[in-house]
């Protein structure tokens, strides 16, 4: 779809709101260095500013977002499985079959092998290009695009600005250069957590009124397919041996051999939100992701491949 045609045939927010629900219920980056991507920074204090403007789809994708799964997570031999699951891709993966023994083994949620499951969960990550529009410690990057990994708390804002509850507030696609809308980024430490609760849209407003200039940051948008797409992904046979080694076990061991030397040096347990539900708790994998997780993720993956 060239830039004409965009802005001939612009995705409307019922299409976008209608993907989002059928894809509710799948890349990676290069790597923690990838310079395509881009990261609000924190402060000492645990703050954060930005403001971003989500761009829209690209040409010959239907979405400007796509969505997939990782697993991140340190095993008894003191190595880290940072992978991306293939389940993003349709796929079983051999953690989530890992996982979904594990839970099946026993009715105790406190059972050490509930715990492994929930330590070894997949986090669920969606992906968009952004025009940086302030970026207060890294002014560098402003006026740049850049892609921009994200989780379920401010999805569910672009879900909430597509889709309001309230019968006074106007349906907005965050995506469209003319009719969409600046987002500000804003992060704070709650209790210990980052918190992005208070970032939010700005008033709907067009990104600029020269074509040329918004021609020129459509062809510069990068191409995000590449996380949903099977290529990018390692085989099952593969990961399995990158688990095996994770987590110390031949490839016949069995699962309780498995359990038993977890149970004498076990993953530590990453900082979330207490699961609400039974669904949150990790029967095969969870489909629960926060922003704060992707952040600890982010210094999990550098430690990794230091």
């Amino acid at each position: 779809m060239s830039f004409a045609n965009l802005k001939r045939n612009r995705n409307s927010i019922d299409k976008l709101v209608a993907a989002a629900e059928a894809t509710s219920g799948g890349g990676d980056t290069k790597s923690y260095k990838d310079e395509r991507m881009w990261k609000p920074t924190i402060d000492k204090m645990g703050n954060g500013y930005a403001v971003i403007r989500f761009l829209p789809a690209a040409e010959g994708t239907d979405l400007p977002w796509v969505r997939y799964w990782d697993h991140g997570f340190k095993g008894p031999t003191g190595k880290w499985y940072i992978e991306k699951s293939l389940t993003s891709v349709g796929q079983e993966d051999p953690v989530g079959k890992l996982n979904s023994k594990l839970w099946n083994m026993s009715d105790d949620d406190k059972s050490p092998t509930r715990k492994q499951a929930r330590d070894q969960k997949r986090r669920l990550h969606h992906v968009a290009n952004v025009l940086i529009v302030s970026d207060p410690a890294n002014p560098q990057n402003e006026g740049k695009v850049f892609m921009y990994q994200f989780g379920k708390k401010i999805f569910d804002k672009i879900m909430d600005a597509m889709q309001p509850q309230y019968a006074d507030e106007t349906p907005m696609n965050p995506f469209d250069f003319w009719e969409g809308a600046n987002f500000k980024i804003k992060i704070r430490k709650v209790e210990g957590w980052v918190n992005y609760d208070k970032s939010e849209f700005d008033s709907p407003t067009e990104l600029s009124s020269d074509d040329t200039h918004l021609e020129g940051l459509y062809n510069s948008m990068h191409p995000i397919s590449e996380f949903t797409d099977e290529k990018f992904y390692k085989s099952y046979a593969d990961l399995e041996k990158k688990l095996n080694d994770v987590l110390g076990q031949e490839p016949t061991m069995s699962i309780q051999d498995s359990v038993s030397l977890g149970q004498e040096s076990p993953a530590p347990v990453m900082r979330e939100t207490p699961p609400q539900s039974i669904d949150e708790m990790v029967s095969t994998d969870t489909d629960t992701s926060s922003d704060d997780q992707e952040d600890t993720m982010s210094y999990f993956a550098k430690l990794a491949n230091g």
